[in-house]
C-alpha cells in the first residue's frame, strides 16, 4: 500500500509537468500564430506599399521619358538655332567681305575714272594743238600758193596759148587766099609758133608736174589730217564710252552695296532678335 502510494505521488509532478508543458506549447503555438497572423498583415501591408512604390515609379519612369524627351527636342531646338546663328554669322561675314570688296573696287573705279579723264583732256589739248597747228599750216600754204610766181606765169602762159591758138585760125582763114610770099611768112610764124608753143608747152608740163607733186603732197596732208581726225574721233568715242560704262559701273555697284547693306542690317537684327 505504501509502495502505491509513493508511486501515486511520484505521478502526480509528472502530470503537472506535462500539463505545464501543454499549456507553454499552445500558448506558444498561439503566440506563433498570433505573430504569423501580424507578419502575413504586415507583408500584405508591405506589398500594398510596394505596389503602390511601383505605380510612383512607373509614373515617375514616364515624367522622366517624357522629360527627357522634351529635353531632347529642346535641345535639337537650342542646336538648330545654334547652326542658324552660325550660319548667319558666316553669311555676315561674307555680305561683309563682299562689302569691302565692292567698297575697293568702287574707290579703284573712281581713279581709273579720274585718270581717264585726265588721259582724255590730255588728249583733246594735244588734239586741238594739232589741229589749230594743221588749220595754221593750210592757211599760209594756201597764202602763199596765191603768191607763187610760176602760178602767176602759167595763167599768163595759158592767157598766151588762147591768143596764139586765136591767131593760128585767123592764119588758116588767111592761107585759104593764095599768096606765095605770105604763105611763107606765115609757115614761118607757124614753125616759130609751134616752137614757142612746144616750148611753152614743155614748161607747161613742167608746171603742170610740179603743181600734180604739190597737189599729191596737199593731198597727202589732208588724207593725213582726216586720219588723224578720225583716229581722235574715235579715241574721244571710246573715252566717252568707257566713261559712261564706269560711271555705269559705278552706279551698279554702290547700289549693290546698298542692298547688301541692307540685307546686312536685317540680318543682324534677326541675330539680335534670336540672342
Amino acid at each position: 500500500m505504501s509502495g502505491s502510494k509513493e508511486r501515486k505521488n511520484q505521478g502526480e509532478p509528472k502530470e503537472a509537468v506535462v500539463k505545464q508543458d501543454t499549456t507553454s506549447l499552445t500558448d506558444a503555438v498561439e503566440q506563433v500564430a498570433k505573430q504569423q497572423q501580424s507578419q502575413t498583415s504586415e507583408i500584405e501591408k508591405n506589398k500594398k506599399v510596394l505596389s503602390h512604390l511601383q505605380n510612383e515609379l512607373h509614373e515617375l519612369e514616364k515624367q522622366i521619358a517624357s522629360v527627357s524627351a522634351e529635353t531632347k527636342g529642346i535641345e535639337r531646338q537650342i542646336y538648330q538655332q545654334d547652326a542658324a546663328i552660325e550660319n548667319t554669322k558666316l553669311q555676315c561675314r561674307s555680305l561683309e567681305t563682299q562689302v569691302v570688296s565692292l567698297h575697293t573696287e568702287n574707290v579703284k573705279l573712281k581713279f581709273d575714272i579720274e585718270a581717264a579723264q585726265e588721259d582724255f583732256e590730255e588728249h583733246m589739248i594735244r588734239y586741238n594743238a594739232y589741229y589749230a597747228k594743221i588749220k595754221a599750216h593750210k592757211d599760209s600754204l594756201e597764202e602763199i600758193e596765191s603768191k607763187w610766181s610760176f602760178m602767176i606765169e602759167l595763167n599768163e602762159k595759158r592767157d598766151l596759148v588762147k591768143k596764139l591758138m586765136t591767131m593760128k585760125e585767123e592764119l588758116m582763114q588767111d592761107l585759104q587766099n593764095p599768096g606765095g610770099n605770105r604763105i611763107k611768112q606765115v609757115q614761118e610764124d607757124i614753125t616759130k609758133l609751134s616752137n614757142k608753143i612746144i616750148t611753152l608747152k614743155e614748161s607747161i608740163v613742167e608746171k603742170t608736174c610740179f603743181l600734180e607733186k604739190e597737189k599729191k603732197i596737199h593731198e597727202k596732208l589732208r588724207k593725213e589730217i582726216e586720219v588723224q581726225h578720225k583716229r581722235y574721233n574715235a579715241i574721244l568715242k571710246r573715252l566717252h564710252c568707257q566713261v559712261k560704262k564706269r560711271q555705269s559701273n559705278r552706279r551698279q555697284w554702290q547700289w549693290n552695296i546698298q542692298q547688301l547693306e541692307e540685307t546686312a542690317a536685317e540680318l543682324r537684327q534677326r541675330i539680335g532678335m534670336q540672342k
